[in-house]
């Protein structure tokens, strides 16, 4: 089995789309949640808050052509790549496109307002607004399959639909189609657009914050006062290459994964397992060869919902014990559904080689169901360690751990 590397990352946030930019903005200890007055025309809706990326538009360079078959969540996504591939000078590279390299990427859903002309021949009973391009820019894969267009990748696409775990699925199949010897490289990770629709769904399942007039105060991962999740957008990509293939060219490595683990609940659709979630870490522990007692730091899902915080932090205290380090990152930025999985997987990383790990904020009294464990607060930390988990869980059951090597 071969080592699987990380030799190139891009992204697209709320806290911009550079590490330094990024790191900077965590340092800040601002989210960047605001209000939606659009949203105060929907009937029913409860939340008006959200975190859209303000300062992202699609690049002038990228061809019209290409570009048909594109909303936003792809555009998202092919950016994101365009960086990771450029920072692992791959962009020009013979490998890229020789069947060597392969995509495993994952979103929730495509671009929703391309969905629309479908809808309406349901509801409308008329095709007058349908276009040769509404189905594939709105087609839950279609971030993946414009990713492997643009850029000429002729290796396996994996498609990873699964919710809050796309983006780390996404990961997660791309480490194993290495390790095992299928691909040498991947491009790998996952992207979401910002729409009221999923904003919606939560909503209706009483699952959002409505601090409405307090946007800095939410999300509030574990702390007592939470009253939900806020959703956000972006992209991240990541280059994961077989060790020896990376060596042989020259590439600088960033970090390398060795352990994954995935299962499901097998028990509920929307309410979170322990039990199960406990498992995907042990998987993982198990995967990489280590002990509970490696992992430096845990960057967890925390998305501030009432149930999911609680059993996250029992089933992390179950494996780990209650003395590892973890914060939330979508303390930040909301939960940018499936992005979230590989954002917070690369920022990890990257506060992994800076030794220093964002604090959650708005943690101000941590919920006494949830488990004692030892909750970055205040300024951050400075923290040397070689090892980070980072763990997602999904609608459906399904969970995702990860763990990189500095």
């Amino acid at each position: 089995m071969r080592r699987v590397v990380i030799t190139g990352a891009g992204a697209v946030s709320a806290l911009g789309h550079e590490w330094p930019t990024i790191s900077a903005a965590l340092r800040e200890g601002r989210n960047r949640v605001r209000p939606i007055p659009e949203w105060e025309a929907i009937e029913g809706l409860n939340t008006r808050l959200g975190a859209p990326i303000l300062d992202f538009e699609t690049p002038a360079s990228y061809p019209r052509k290409k570009l048909r078959s594109m909303g936003r969540v792809s555009v998202m996504a092919v950016n994101a790549t365009e960086r990771a591939l450029a920072q692992a000078n791959l962009l020009e590279h013979p490998a890229l496109t020789n069947g060597a390299t392969g995509v495993s990427y994952g979103s929730c859903m495509g671009t929703p307002e391309d969905a629309r002309a479908l809808v309406k021949v349901l509801s409308d009973n008329t095709t007058l607004d349908l276009t040769a391009s509404s189905y594939l820019r709105s087609m839950t894969h279609t971030a993946t399959v414009n990713i492997g267009l643009f850029f000429g990748i002729t290796g396996r696409v994996i498609t990873t639909t699964s919710a809050c775990t796309s983006g780390s699925q996404g990961l997660g199949y791309a480490y194993e189609a290495i390790k095992y010897g299928r691909q040498d490289i991947m491009v790998a990770g996952g992207a979401e657009e910002f729409c009221v629709t999923p904003v919606a769904v939560f909503d209706t399942m009483f699952a959002t914050s409505t601090r409405n007039q307090e946007p800095e105060l939410s999300p509030r991962p574990f702390d007592k006062d939470r009253d939900g999740l806020v959703l956000g957008e972006g992209a991240c990509t990541l280059i994961l290459e077989d060790y020896e293939h990376a060596k042989a060219r020259g590439a600088t490595i960033l970090g390398e994964i060795v352990g994954f683990g995935t299962n499901s609940d097998g028990a509920h659709v929307t309410e979170p397992k322990a039990e199960t979630m406990a498992r995907a870490m042990a998987l993982a522990l198990e995967d990489a060869q280590l002990t509970p007692e490696q992992i430096g730091y845990v960057n967890a899902h925390g998305t501030a919902t009432a149930k999911g915080d609680v059993a996250e932090s029992r089933a992390t205290a179950e494996i780990l014990g209650t003395n590892v380090p973890i914060s939330s990152l979508k303390s930040y930025v909301g939960h940018t559904l499936g992005a979230c999985g590989a954002l917070e997987a690369w920022i990890s990383l990257e506060m992994m080689r800076e030794g220093w790990f964002a604090p959650t904020i708005n943690l101000d009294q941590v919920d006494p169901e949830c488990a004692p464990l030892d909750y970055i607060t205040g300024p951050g930390r400075q923290l040397q360690c070689d090892y980070v988990m980072s763990n997602n869980f999904a609608f459906g059951g399904i969970n995702t751990s990860l763990i990189i090597k500095r």
